[in-house]
């Protein structure tokens, strides 16, 4: 038997319990083959609300611990999660088809986030302010808000969940995660090694369950519940955000992106092939600040394109289990069917395939080079989120500019340049929440991450992380002389 099956769970985990509910299941299929990984007990609506009362109940004793308490649990999780890293790795790839090698950065990258958070929860701050009058002080304390509902997405299985839960539990909130029904293991693996990290009883609650739209309501309307933190579509946070409005729910979304990357004239050329790889074509395209369009400055243009063409003959597709695979299936048939389409409708209006450009089978789609792309083909204004890199030509920072913020996204964006004039100008002109100068890889525990515009709104991440997950009180206190 392999070791990681130790950490596959079949039901929700509610309250310190593994939770049934009825006997409907689901299954969770490997992207590279098909085949099914598990099969999980399907929560609904009922499930979320058990989980939200657990939640609730367990905040009044967990917002009362002190910063260090929850620290030092924390800090044990992170541990259990560092130290079980290979089988949680192997989970992730299972469930979600990602290059094992990305698996064992993304846990490592997502537990960072427990660590960092379980340092911050002793840094939650307040502020004593000169009174107005003599006889009075004026305090300022920051508190948890409340019990939190994540909502998390299939291509981060375990770091878009600590991104949220682990500021939330630091600030001395309590948690109800829902996880993608196309990936729920890792999320189940991490709930269990919470418990084993020493967290009471509905501090974290995690429900798996196919009916997204439904639970997501349930989160939404709950009076119980007083934060929503989403990561994944415009169209469907848009959906939440009207449905929190009548509790006047505070919430925080992390949506879609357009992403461009620019190349200027003076920009070192094999470093921005670099970039452009890794920024394009990790998880085979499908992550939210993943390159989406490729700005080149005509001078470079050509250049460019033979350097980069031939950097991505090199990239190996494959079940994302063998070691030297670094490119591995479209998480469905339907993500397939979408980068066809892109394809074909910029071959149809005038773009050329110079590499790639078809699937192999039902699972995989080849790394595709578009060259001589326009503002008319679809993918200028949607999200690939696949293995596709269009080319687009421009003659002066003016126009990159314009090309680049020509967008209702504004999630991340990159370019290289060795000009610092041109770094400081191109980085204020850009209308995103991120910038790359020279990078093609940004995310870290210690930087805010987060969009502007259609992207969303609240960071995630750095010590401004923690502060969707509180709310500021002042105290007056008055009569003193």
């Amino acid at each position: 038997m392999e070791e990681y099956k130790k950490l596959i769970f079949s039901k929700s985990y509610i309250n310190g319990e593994w939770f049934s509910e009825g006997t409907e299941t689901f299954e969770v299929l490997n992207p590279a083959d098909g085949s099914i990984v598990a099969t999980i007990n399907n929560g609904d609506a009922h499930t979320v609300t058990q989980a939200i009362d657990a939640a609730h109940d367990a905040f009044k004793s967990w917002s009362r611990k002190s910063a260090k308490e929850r620290s030092v649990i924390m800090q044990h999780w992170y541990a259990l999660i560092i130290e079980n890293r290979e089988h949680i790795a192997e989970i992730m790839t299972l469930e979600s088809g990602k290059p094992i090698n990305e698996s064992r950065g993304e846990v490592d990258y997502g537990a960072a986030f427990i660590q960092w958070f379980a340092e911050e929860a002793k840094r939650l701050y307040g502020d004593i302010i000169p009174g107005y009058t003599a006889d009075r002080r004026i305090m300022v304390i920051k508190q948890p808000i409340g019990v939190v509902g994540a909502i998390t997405p299939w291509n981060f299985p375990l770091a878009m969940i600590t991104r949220k839960v682990a500021p939330a539990l630091a600030a001395g909130c309590t948690v109800v995660v829902r996880p993608s029904e196309e990936t729920p293991l890792t999320a189940l693996a991490i709930a269990h090694l919470a418990e084993k990290a020493g967290f009471p009883k509905g501090v974290l609650n995690v429900v798996a369950g196919t009916n997204a739209s439904e639970m997501g309501k349930v989160l939404c309307e709950s009076p119980l519940v007083s934060k929503i933190s989403f990561t994944g579509s415009t169209k469907v946070g848009q959906i939440l955000s009207s449905q929190c409005v009548p509790s006047l729910k505070k919430i925080s979304l992390e949506l879609g992106g357009n992403a461009p990357f620019i190349v200027f004239e003076d920009a070192d050329i094999d470093a921005a092939v670099k970039g452009a790889i890794a920024g394009k074509f990790r998880f085979s395209g499908q992550t939210c600040v993943c390159i989406n369009r490729i700005l080149l400055h005509e001078k470079i243009y050509d250049q460019f394109t033979a350097k980069f063409v031939q950097a991505v003959s090199a990239l190996k597709p494959g079940n994302g289990m063998q070691e030297e695979v670094n490119i591995g299936p479209l998480i469905n048939k339907k993500a397939i069917s979408r980068v066809e389409s892109f394809v074909a409708d910029a071959v149809k209006k005038g773009g050329k395939i110079l590499i790639g450009g078809k699937k192999t089978d039902e699972y995989f789609f080849l790394p595709t080079v578009i060259g001589d792309a326009t503002k008319a083909m679809d993918f200028a204004k949607e999200e690939i989120f696949g293995p596709v890199a269009p080319l687009f030509k421009f003659s002066s920072d003016e126009e990159a500019v314009q090309l680049a913020n020509d967008t209702i996204y504004g999630l991340a964006s990159y370019f290289y340049t060795n000009d610092l004039k041109r770094t400081w100008k191109i980085s204020e002109a850009l209308e995103y929440g991120i910038v790359g100068v020279n990078e093609g890889l940004i995310s870290s525990e210690v930087a805010p991450f987060g969009g502007v515009k259609y992207s969303g709104s609240g960071r995630e991440g750095s010590k401004y992380g923690i502060e969707d997950y509180i709310e500021i009180k002042y105290i007056c206190i008055g009569n003193i002389e």
